[in-house]
């Protein structure tokens, strides 16, 4: 895996974003939908089921890419209801090489 200095993950906006999705979304498919996203968009992460039953998504690549996603996670797939998402951007950390659903 390619470390990046400080400076180069300013320049090339790479960043983390840490969200936890609440409503109706454990059993509808959403960590799947929100796996098929962040795939597409290039994003390294995970999406995972917590025990008070909201979605916890920590995902890392572009800004431009992760507010994408953000927008995605929002709207949630047909039969999920997204009451809200509480979200924050924070420095990237290049710790994953791929996006895992637990």
């Amino acid at each position: 895996m390619i470390k990046w200095s400080d400076a180069e993950v300013m320049f090339m906006g790479l960043k983390r974003l840490y969200a936890r999705v609440y409503g109706y979304v454990q059993g509808v498919g959403f960590r799947y939908f929100v796996r098929l996203h962040a795939k597409r968009l290039g994003i390294k992460g995970y999406a995972k089921n917590m025990p008070d039953g909201t979605v916890e998504v920590v995902a890392e690549g572009y800004e431009e890419s992760l507010n994408k996603l953000l927008e995605e996670l929002k709207r949630g797939p047909a039969l999920a209801e997204v009451e809200k998402v509480e979200y924050k951007f924070e420095e990237y950390k290049g710790e994953f090489n791929d996006f895992e659903t637990y």
